[in-house]
């Protein structure tokens, strides 16, 4: 990152410069006069702040505005092509991708089938980008970072996974290495109900919670845990892999044969609750809506995986997402905040203490991983594209 000098004129002209950079990402294409007044400075000095982001290519010219008087005001926006990044997916039988830039600009999401395909880190992540990048029209070529969600856990710091069910041909240590070899770009790789929680934090219900959980109930199961928004990943990234936990005795009365959260609540119990046992999840669920019967007994089984979390963490709100809680909706939410609010704890001296905790459905749809991916690049493409501001 290149640094100046506080206090000189260069420091001033580059942070006026990476203020108007700011504010034309918040509001869009501005005028100078536009940028004049939401900077608080002049108009010659914005119109200077304009000149020089044209100057290194970050803006350019986006159409006129017509002028009370005088002649019409060019606006100005920034480029969508000077870097852009691939937000992805990697899902049990697909992988999702998408274009994205500095401005979040709607890019086609691309699926890609993985059944008979090559596997391996590499080959996975180079086609969702030849194929994002196809979609969108956009040249590989301008595309510097990968954001990439997997069905796993996430040690960042020593590059290593685990958990990796659904990643045949993934290594548990080297991954985000190898891809960025064979690439030639920054690699993110994270877990995918972080990046759900990311994206439920940015864009969902829970943008102005001060904390939350979000309960990721799909073919498998997972938690993300945001703090005063920031997620919890743990020491070696695996928080929140709530699925691999053993059931306590009272899951008996719903199904004997559990032995884990997974068992009790994951894909192949819900398909068999909707009444197509042995189809895959997405199928079963659109077999039913969100008044089906079966949604009564989903809630009791969401309630008692609750159960170790609201002990543990205290929630202020718990987001139920996935493929199961977007299908269940705020009909299943709605079930399971009655059952929450009604437990009872058993041993006398207990009396009177209940969790006071708000049960929401997910608003941020299916490709909630890829809505998280998508923040995640968008930061970092803005921060890369503000340290490359230094004024001459």
């Amino acid at each position: 990152m290149t640094t100046v000098d506080p206090g000189t004129p260069t420091w001033l002209r580059t942070h006026n410069d990476r203020t108007a950079f700011r504010l034309l990402l918040e509001h869009g294409p501005l005028s100078r006069s536009s940028l004049g007044r939401l900077s608080g400075l002049s108009k010659p000095t914005a119109g200077a702040m304009i000149l020089r982001l044209e100057r290194v290519g970050l803006i350019e010219p986006m159409g006129e505005i017509a002028a009370n008087r005088g002649p019409n005001a060019t606006i100005y926006g920034v480029r969508r092509d000077v870097m852009t990044g691939v937000a992805i997916s990697v899902l049990a039988d697909t992988i999702e991708a998408v274009l994205t830039d500095a401005v979040d600009s709607d890019r086609p999401v691309v699926v890609l089938p993985l059944a008979g395909a090559e596997r391996s880190p590499e080959h996975d992540v180079n086609s969702a980008i030849d194929a994002a990048c196809q979609a969108a029209g956009v040249a590989r070529s301008s595309v510097s970072v990968v954001a990439i969600g997997v069905q796993a856990a996430v040690d960042v710091a020593n590059d290593e996974l685990s958990f990796t069910d659904t990643l045949p041909g993934w290594p548990q240590a080297g991954a985000r290495a190898r891809i960025e070899r064979a690439t030639g770009m920054t690699v993110i790789l994270d877990n995918d109900v972080n990046l759900a929680a990311i994206a439920e934090r940015a864009l969902g219900i829970t943008q102005d919670a001060t904390s939350f959980t979000y309960f990721w109930i799909g073919e498998g199961l997972g938690v993300g845990v945001d703090i005063d928004g920031q997620i919890q990943r743990g020491t070696s990234g695996s928080a929140g892999e709530i699925g691999y936990l053993e059931v306590p005795r009272s899951a008996s009365a719903i199904d004997p044969a559990a032995a884990d959260f997974t068992d009790l609540l994951g894909g192949p119990a819900i398909a068999a609750l909707m009444g197509a046992p042995g189809s895959r999840l997405r199928v079963a669920l659109m077999r039913v809506d969100a008044e089906h019967p079966a949604w009564d007994s989903v809630a009791d089984r969401v309630a008692l995986a609750l159960a170790p979390i609201i002990a543990l963490l205290d929630p202020g709100s718990i987001v139920l997402g996935g493929p199961t809680g977007v299908a269940g909706g705020d009909r299943l939410a709605s079930l399971v905040q009655q059952r929450i609010d009604s437990i009872q704890y058993q041993r006398p001296e207990s009396s009177g203490a209940r969790p006071h905790i708000a049960i929401r459905a997910s608003t941020t749809g299916s490709e909630s991983i890829l809505l998280g991916a998508r923040q995640v690049l968008v930061a970092h493409i803005r921060a890369r594209l503000e340290e490359a501001i230094v004024a001459a």
